[in-house]
């Protein structure tokens, strides 16, 4: 299990819950390091203060805010640990709201939350339970690296997630991004409906959960070490055509999902009912996906 972030309480009306709060993901992509070319030197950054044109230490760095060209104000660690806020020391809950009043763009990274001692163990069950029955999404304050923020507490199977939450204000508009007002004729949209129909499925498909640029980049390191040609772009598969034919595209689309699916035959489009009856889909197969082999 991975090192805590953080630990504080969890505040829920008069009831305190100390918690420790761990990364619920990890990331899995290969990193690259940057190098000269000419003799493969790592490439490294410095710390330099362009007043006294010299490198400095991390002792001698301090941070502050700019309130104009020639005014910067202070403000140290002590400064921060110190400031009013309840929520400095505990993740305190505000409100239970219905998942479908949050807007998923808020929703940032996850934490796992763990009792911290033995004394935690039964509120932090009782909260867990009645985040359950409840079936709604606790919204929470807490203060953690310099910023206070919003968050979603939720129930994982038996463990409090916490997910970070953009402020409403850090949220930009997509009104200027909306295209033109066009016609898009009923059978157009039926077409649309029936591909997501043979598209659908009980789970996310095997297939799709793989990484498939990070193996990409895996075998291209192993055919590079074992100096052998890597597999280029122009021998995979073309990128698709612009669609020119709207419904010849989507008819063709709902064909090729029904025979990858095993189902057959030509995709036929009916009159649909105001009340469509839910298919049974087949279960997606799970694989865990391939592991990088090294490092990069």
């Amino acid at each position: 299990m991975p090192h805590a972030v953080w630990s504080g309480a969890i505040s829920f009306g008069l009831v305190t819950i100390p918690i420790r709060v761990t990364t619920a993901t990890e990331d899995h992509s290969m990193r690259f390091h940057q190098y000269h070319l000419e003799d493969q030197g790592r490439i490294r950054t410095r710390k330099y203060c362009e007043i006294e044109e010299r490198e400095v230490s991390m002792a001698e760095i301090g941070k502050g805010y700019e309130v104009s060209k020639d005014t910067l104000i202070a403000v140290t660690d002590e400064d921060l640990a110190n400031l009013p806020l309840t929520t400095a020391k505990a993740i305190e809950i505000v409100a239970f709201v219905p998942y479908s009043d949050i807007d998923p763009i808020r929703i940032g990274e996850g934490y796992y939350l763990e009792p911290d001692g033995q004394v935690a163990t039964k509120p932090y069950t009782l909260l867990r339970k009645a985040l359950e029955r409840n079936s709604k999404a606790a919204v929470a304050r807490f203060a953690w690296r310099g910023r206070e923020r919003l968050g979603l507490l939720r129930v994982k199977e038996n463990a409090i997630v916490l997910h970070s939450m953009r402020w409403p204000d850090e949220i930009r508009s997509s009104e200027s991004l909306a295209p033109p007002a066009v016609d898009v004729p009923e059978e157009e949209i039926k077409r649309a409906l029936a591909l997501m129909d043979a598209l659908s499925s009980d789970d996310i498909p095997a297939d799709a959960a793989v990484d498939r640029y990070t193996e990409a980049i895996s075998d291209l390191i192993t055919a590079k070490e074992k100096g052998k040609t890597p597999q280029r772009a122009d021998e995979t598969e073309a990128a698709p055509a612009p669609v020119v034919d709207l419904m010849a595209a989507l008819k063709e689309s709902v064909q090729k999902a029904k025979a990858s699916r095993g189902e057959g035959g030509h995709a036929t489009v009916h009159e649909m009912p105001n009340k469509k009856a839910t298919a049974k889909k087949a279960p997606a197969k799970k694989t865990a996906a391939r592991k990088p082999k090294r490092s990069a």
